[in-house]
C-alpha cells in the first residue's frame, strides 16, 4: 500500500483514541462486553513516560483486567510515602497498612512503557483491534455517532466510523482543544524537570520501593525506586524558578537538586541514565465538561493536577472504569443516557477535586506539619491514608474523618497565622504564568 492511500471506511461501536493507561483499560472493558471496539495509539509501544507509581486502589483494577500478575512481575512492591521536610529534623513515613481499608496495604512503583504495554497487549488480547502508530488527526460528531480522520505513520490515512468515542489522548487533549474547551489550572501553575538515575540510595529491606517526597525553597521532589535497580527523580517546581534556567538543562538539574541536601545525599555516587534530563511546563489544566452525547473524555484528556500523590494513573483507569459502564448505558439504554453521562461527570470531577485540596496546600506550612506528625484522632490519619491509597469511590466512611482533617488544618492555620500567611502571598505569586519553558520535551504525569 503507498503512502497517502486512503483505507476503505472501518466501522465499530466505539472508536478509543489513545493507548494509555485510560484507553488500553476502556477498551478492553468494552471488548469483554462483546462490542467492536477500535483502538488507536499514536505511538509505540512500548514508549517513555512518567507516571511510574501507582496507588493501592489500583490494584483491584487490574484484577479484574487480569493483568495484576504481570503487572507485580515488572513491578516494585510500595508499602507508604516518606516525607522530608528542611524545616524538621526527622522524616515522616506514611504506610498503606494504616489505610481505613486493611486489604489494600501496597501498590507497585513501575516502569511506564513496560505497565502501559502490558495493558495494550491486553486490550487486544480481549478483542479490541488495537493499532499502533496511528494518530487521530479530526473528528466530526453528527446525530448518529461520529467519524474520524487518522493517518498511520507510512503515510495510509483511515477513516473510522463509531456510534461513541471515548478521548483517551492524555495531555494531547485532543476534543477539549477541538472545542475549545481547555482550561489551565487557576490555582495550580507548576513544571517539572526529572530523569533516571542509577545507584541511588534507598531506604532499607521492606521499604526499598516507598517514594519520598521531599520539599524544597522552589517545591518538592519525587524519589521513586524502579525493579530494574534505577530510580526516577523529579522536581516539580513553581514557574517562574525554572525560567530562570540559563545553564544547560542537566546542569541546570543538578543545581536544583544540590539545593535539596537530604535528597543529594541520597544521589551522592549516583549517576543520570544516558546524561537524559526531561522538562515539562505549565500542565495543570481541565476540560469545562467531560462528556456529550457522543463522546467521554477520560483521565487527562479531561484534567491532570500536579502529581505530588502519584494519582494519574489511578484517577484514568477509575475513569475508563466508569466510561465502559456509560457507554454501554448510551448505547443499549438511550433513555438513561443523560442521566448516565451526569453521574459520569461526578465521578470524573471526584479525583481531581479531592487531591487537588491536599495538593494546593501541600507547600503551607500548616499543612506540612500535618503529614510531618501524623495522628489518628477520629480516624483522620487512617481517613488521610485512604485517599493516598485512592480509596475514595468505594463506600470506605472516610468523609466525615477527612472533614476533621480539614478543620484541623485550618485550626493549625490560624494558630500560626503568620508564616501561613506568608506562604499563601508567596504561593499566590508563584504560580503566575510565565509562559512556554526553554527544553520542554516529554509528558509528565507522576
Amino acid at each position: 500500500m503507498t503512502p497517502q492511500q486512503q483505507t476503505p471506511p472501518e466501522t465499530c461501536d466505539v472508536l478509543v483514541i489513545g493507548g494509555g493507561p485510560a484507553g488500553a483499560t476502556a477498551a478492553t472493558l468494552l471488548a469483554q462486553q462483546g462490542r467492536s471496539v477500535v483502538l488507536l495509539e499514536k505511538l509505540e509501544h512500548p514508549r517513555f513516560h512518567v507516571g511510574e507509581s501507582l496507588l493501592p486502589a489500583t490494584g483491584p483494577l487490574l484484577d479484574k483486567l487480569g493483568v495484576r500478575q504481570a503487572v507485580e512481575a515488572i513491578g516494585m512492591p510500595k508499602f507508604g510515602a516518606e516525607f522530608v521536610s528542611p524545616d524538621h529534623d526527622h522524616n515522616s513515613l506514611l504506610e498503606f497498612a494504616d489505610a481505613w481499608d486493611k486489604s489494600m496495604p501496597m501498590a507497585w512503583q513501575v516502569r511506564r512503557s513496560v505497565f502501559d504495554e502490558i495493558l495494550f497487549n491486553n486490550a487486544a488480547a480481549k478483542g479490541a483491534r488495537a493499532t499502533q502508530n496511528c494518530r487521530v488527526t479530526d473528528v466530526q460528531f453528527d446525530a448518529e455517532g461520529a467519524t474520524a480522520q487518522a493517518l498511520q505513520k507510512d503515510g495510509t490515512q483511515r477513516q473510522i466510523r463509531a456510534r461513541f468515542v471515548l478521548d483517551a489522548s492524555g495531555r494531547d487533549t485532543l476534543l477539549a482543544t477541538k472545542m475549545g474547551a481547555k482550561r489551565k489550572s487557576e490555582v495550580h501553575n507548576t513544571a517539572a524537570l526529572f530523569g533516571h538515575f542509577r545507584d541511588a540510595k534507598r531506604l532499607p529491606g521492606k521499604l526499598e520501593g516507598n517514594i519520598t517526597i521531599f520539599w524544597f525553597k522552589h517545591g518538592w521532589f519525587w524519589f521513586i525506586p524502579l525493579s530494574d535497580g534505577t530510580t526516577s527523580v523529579g522536581a516539580v517546581c513553581w514557574p517562574y524558578y525554572l525560567k530562570t534556567r540559563e545553564k544547560p538543562l542537566q546542569a541546570f538539574f543538578a543545581d536544583t537538586i544540590a539545593m535539596c541536601p537530604h535528597l543529594a545525599a541520597r544521589l551522592d555516587g549516583a549517576t543520570l541514565v544516558d546524561d537524559a534530563v526531561h522538562a515539562t511546563g505549565n500542565y495543570c489544566y481541565a476540560a469545562t465538561h467531560a462528556s456529550a452525547e457522543r463522546y467521554l473524555l477520560l483521565g487527562d484528556a479531561y484534567a491532570f493536577v500536579d502529581p505530588v500523590f502519584s494519582s494519574g494513573v489511578h484517577l484514568a483507569m477509575v475513569s475508563a472504569f466508569s466510561a465502559a459502564d456509560t457507554v454501554a448505558t448510551c448505547l443499549d439504554q438511550p433513555a438513561n443516557a443523560a442521566q448516565a453521562r451526569k453521574a459520569y461527570d461526578k465521578l470524573i470531577n471526584l479525583g481531581p477535586r479531592e487531591f487537588s485540596w491536599f495538593i494546593y496546600r501541600m507547600m503551607n506550612p500548616a499543612m506540612r506539619d500535618l503529614f510531618m506528625y501524623p495522628a489518628n484522632p477520629w480516624r483522620v490519619k487512617e481517613a488521610l491514608m485512604s485517599l493516598l491509597a485512592g480509596d475514595i469511590y468505594g463506600k470506605t466512611p472516610i468523609w466525615w474523618s477527612l472533614a476533621v482533617f480539614k478543620a484541623i488544618y485550618r485550626i493549625n492555620w490560624l494558630l500560626h497565622w503568620r508564616p501561613n500567611l506568608k506562604a499563601l502571598k508567596m504561593r499566590r505569586y508563584n504560580i503566575t504564568d510565565v509562559g512556554p519553558l526553554k527544553g520542554e520535551n516529554v509528558v509528565v504525569d507522576a
